[in-house]
């Protein structure tokens, strides 16, 4: 049974993801603020956590980024009533695989953390280890190094950069990318992809202004080159 570690302050949203998730069969475990959720998360043992990001005693932005100082790779999914742009992005470059913005449905977030979950499972399905350029990628050990460096990436980016790789030299429109990384069953804008893209450029590219493996093909797609 996977577990998910729920962080979030508002009773009735904390009730009724914990009652959701538990109907699809999934373990549930909570944090009322953010310091008690860091704790927790930092414990391990989940598979998912679910991250809130406005929160007493610590804010979710600050608790992704110490888990992720941390090593903690476990997938976040982040919460936020807000719909800045800024805000969205902020949370992914701190190293989250995701995000929803309330309000949402009950139906929409639980396809968002299947998605989530096989992502997790389809990284361990790809190739062992892949090498290009001054990059070396383990997907059985979940570990990337650049230059002979770890560098960290989250599920989300790893099951990017694996599509990618699967589809060499083959230029891929935002959806096909959308469908084989997000999944056909999840609601994703397509410049959702070109975020992504971006983080993961600044990662693994020496310059990512001027990619030499994630190329972009204007009005379509992206390619990669090994």
């Amino acid at each position: 049974m996977e577990k998910i570690l729920i962080i979030e302050d508002e009773e009735s949203i904390l009730m009724a993801l914990a009652d959701d998730l538990a109907l699809e069969g999934y373990e549930v475990a909570s944090a009322r603020d953010g310091l008690q959720g860091l704790s927790m998360a930092k414990e391990k043992g989940h598979d998912l956590i679910i991250l809130d990001i406005m929160l007493p005693k610590m804010d979710g932005f600050e608790v992704c980024k110490q888990l992720r100082q941390a090593g903690v790779g476990t997938p976040i999914l982040m919460l936020t009533a807000k719909s800045q742009e800024i805000d969205k992005v902020l949370g992914l470059e701190l190293g989250a695989d995701d995000y929803v913005t309330k309000p949402f449905s009950p139906r929409e977030l639980i396809a968002r953390v299947k998605a989530i979950l096989r992502r997790v499972k389809g990284i361990q399905e790809q190739m062992d280890v892949y090498r290009f350029g001054d990059v070396e990628i383990d997907f059985k050990k979940y570990e990337v190094k650049k230059k002979g460096q770890p560098v960290y990436l989250t599920t989300l980016e790893f099951s990017l950069i694996g599509f990618l790789i699967k589809h060499k030299d083959q230029v891929l429109d935002r959806s096909a990318i959308l469908d084989g990384v997000w999944g056909e069953d999840v609601y994703v804008l397509p410049k959702t992809v070109d975020t992504h893209i971006g983080h993961l450029r600044k990662k693994i590219e020496d310059d990512p202004a001027n990619p030499k493996h994630i190329i972009g093909v204007r009005g379509i797609g992206y390619k990669f080159i090994s």
